[in-house]
């Protein structure tokens, strides 16, 4: 029997309540699964003045995947600070982030189906964003010049080629086959123009992929009206990052919102929610999103489609029959949500 090994960062707030749920579940469906700890984030910044140990590096590496829960930033810089999950994204050169929205099936607007945005029968909404995930402006290069602050915002064809083999790879085995470039190279023609022209180099070598592309801020009205008119996005770090949010009121909102930061060789799971410290230590932080995120890491690190299948029906079935927490209208608990889970896995 393989075995899979994991290697679980809490982190901070929400993350010691809603990956330690996560994990069971996938014990429940990986039960040759060796769990490594490991600590990262702000509080282990506070501790011992290093946001991402070496230590966790190593472990992280050693089991080539990852479960981590959240980590609270400062919002001001603090000196020898640094966000681990960026440290992570391009210490293991992390490149691939991927998003998917799946709208629930109850409380989601089911106003139109797959056809460019033109409405036609009622259908869920099913996309996942793809996201170049170690550059643009996330790429850390930035300065003071005097009394300016400036950023730069770092594009290179190379990683913006790979990064649409990826969503045309992802489209070419979906049901519409189809991949939605987002950029604003009308303002940005030197930068997005490269990740632009790049992805449409990648898109002629996949001819049964329908393709069209869309400025962000275009993509963002029809993202939060028109959902269903999307298959796969392909977009650039920010705009992503932002994008991913926007998509994720469909399926029931950041709580329920998971995330997978793929390499070549390494692959860590992370919930969009961030560590919550408005609600952390009172039990009702939503776990599905955690748990989703696993499921990602079923389905595309370990290739187990059958096993992540089987978690993201118990998710969406323990929510469609009621279990929910605060944040999806409910007043169940963490615990009483993620039992509700466990039982359908």
């Amino acid at each position: 029997m393989t075995e899979y090994n994991l290697c679980v960062i809490q982190g901070d707030g929400v993350g010691h309540e809603v990956i330690p749920c996560a994990v069971e579940v996938l014990q429940r469906v990986l039960p040759n699964l060796n769990l490594i700890p490991a600590e990262a984030g702000w509080a282990c910044f506070e501790r011992t003045g290093n946001a991402l140990p070496e230590e966790t590096i190593n472990r992280i590496s050693a089991c080539g995947a990852a479960l981590f829960g959240a980590v609270s930033s400062p919002s001001t810089k603090v000196a020898g600070y640094r966000s681990p999950i960026v440290q992570m994204r391009q210490r293991f050169d992390l490149y691939a982030n991927l998003r998917p929205t799946r709208g629930l099936e109850t409380g989601v607007a089911r106003t139109g189906g797959f056809q460019k945005g033109v409405s036609t029968q009622p259908a869920p909404v099913d996309l996942i964003i793809v996201r170049e995930n170690t550059q643009g402006l996330y790429s850390g290069r930035e300065t003071m010049r005097g009394d300016e602050a400036i950023a730069e915002r770092v594009i290179t064809r190379a990683a913006s080629e790979r990064i649409a083999r990826v969503a045309f790879e992802l489209a070419s085995h979906r049901a519409h086959q189809h991949v939605t470039i987002v950029h604003k190279a009308n303002i940005l023609p030197i930068t997005d123009g490269t990740f632009r022209d790049a992805v449409r180099g990648v898109a002629a070598s996949y001819p049964d992929v329908q393709v069209d592309e869309l400025l962000v801020d275009t993509a963002a009205m029809h993202l939060a009206s028109q959902p269903q008119r999307f298959d796969v996005v392909v977009t650039t770090n920010l705009f992503g990052d932002i994008l991913s949010d926007v998509a994720s009121v469909w399926g029931g909102g950041m709580g329920v919102a998971p995330a997978l930061n793929k390499g070549t060789q390494v692959a860590i799971a992370e919930p969009v929610h961030g560590s919550a410290p408005d609600i952390a230590g009172q039990g009702i932080a939503n776990p599905a999103g955690a748990i989703l995120s696993a499921a990602l890491l079923l389905r595309y690190h370990w290739g187990l489609a059958g096993e992540a299948e089987r978690v993201e029906q118990a998710v969406y079935g323990a929510i469609d029959a009621g279990y929910r927490t605060k944040d999806l209208g409910g007043s169940f608990t963490t615990r009483q949500v993620a039992d509700a889970i466990m039982e359908r896995c």
